[in-house]
């Protein structure tokens, strides 16, 4: 049984990392709160998170041999009535009995598993007013800022202004365990199509003589400039601006001038954005290609960029396909790196990505409309 684990209720806080214990833990400060301000919502999110674990007992046959020495318990924790309120003694029942044996109902979403437990530990940390709920919420508004990112795909689409209002600073002011419960429960099933990023394991064993240590400046990089929550800031500032000719530009992959690469500065600047972020994004590539990075291009303009290399040939399937990867993340992100052509999910195609779908030289004019859509970005 996944969502039942061991509840130490001499511990101030639940371990991280362990998802099992979580749900129980809810119900337990559930229980421990004020019975007579307790509103209707916290007692449906409670009553929720009941019937999630009865169901998961439910699932357990008491044909399976790992259930049968249990049967009494799986018994008792398959009625409604045992879960209506939860003692200690209950509570170790399920610890010693219930949890870990085999249910029926399962989950094979790891993404929205990892989702979950996040969110049920933030809610914990609210309730129990612990100082780890700033850190947690960061990271919470990190996964929306990336699901906003694929605003093109029809389910996020459908949730974007929920995911968008996660990301604002009035979501987090006042927040409520009810609030909280909508992103678990509306875009757990979305936390899957987020792009895995690849940290490669550096492993190193060497003998450090280079003698004592000393002050380096660093020259370059303003102290304080959180990148990632700047990139979230500047999709919100930038939204009114959408059908600004400069921001139209950029979207249909269209050269900018001065006056347009100015107007970028000045929509920065009227957003309260500081020289030192500004210097930042200038040394990374420069005002133009952030803001694309961030409205990404029109799909019917990034279409329009490989219609004269398609034109008077006969793709195969996979040849087809390959092209719509590359448009989807045209259309997300703006540019794209010629080396990602190399990586997977472009490798799934053949094992030598791009030159294992096309001939050489069409791997060339491949490469070449990249590098021209990303030199479109400069004025």
């Amino acid at each position: 049984m996944e969502l039942i684990g061991e509840i130490d209720r001499s511990q101030p806080e639940t371990p991280a990392g362990d998802y099992t214990q979580l749900p129980l833990a809810m119900l337990h400060v559930g229980e421990s709160g004020s019975d007579a301000d307790r509103d209707a919502a916290v007692a449906e999110i409670r009553a929720s998170l009941a019937g999630a674990l009865r169901s998961e007992v439910e699932g357990m046959s008491l044909d399976n041999f790992l259930v049968r020495p249990h049967r009494r318990s799986v018994e008792r924790f398959s009625s409604s009535a045992a879960w209506a309120r939860l003692d200690a003694d209950a509570r170790a029942e399920l610890i010693e009995h219930v949890a870990g044996l085999p249910s029926s109902v399962g989950d094979d979403d790891l993404a929205a598993k990892q989702f979950d437990l996040l969110l049920f530990r933030t809610e914990l940390a609210l309730l129990r007013v612990e100082p780890s709920f700033v850190g947690l919420a960061t990271r919470i508004r990190e996964i929306a800022s990336l699901l906003e990112a694929l605003a093109n795909v029809p389910m996020v689409s459908a949730e974007i202004a929920l995911i968008e209002e996660v990301q604002t600073d009035a979501f987090w002011q006042d927040v409520t365990l009810p609030m909280l419960e909508r992103p678990r429960r509306r875009l757990c099933a979305l936390v899957k199509l987020i792009e895995r990023e690849k940290r490669p394991i550096v492993y190193s064993d060497f003998e450090d003589r280079g003698g004592g240590g000393g002050e380096v400046a660093i020259r370059g990089l303003p102290v304080g400039t959180d990148m990632d929550a700047f990139r979230r800031k500047a999709r919100v500032f930038l939204r009114p601006h959408e059908n600004h000719i400069a921001v139209l530009k950029l979207r249909r992959a269209e050269p900018l001038t001065a006056t347009d690469l100015a107007e970028l500065e000045r929509i920065f600047r009227e957003s309260g954005t500081d020289d030192a972020s500004l210097g930042l994004i200038q040394s990374k590539g420069g005002l133009a290609r952030f803001v694309r990075s961030l409205v990404g291009l029109d799909r019917e303009a990034a279409k329009k960029l490989f219609s004269e290399f398609e034109d008077g040939r006969r793709l195969t399937a996979d040849q087809h396909e390959f092209l719509n990867l590359v448009i989807d993340h045209l259309t997300e992100r703006g540019a794209m790196d010629p080396a990602l052509l190399y990586e997977t999910p472009f490798t799934d195609f053949d094992t030598k990505g791009v030159e294992g779908v096309f001939e050489t030289a069409d791997v060339l004019r491949l490469v070449d409309i990249l590098r021209r859509v990303d030199e479109r970005s400069a004025a």
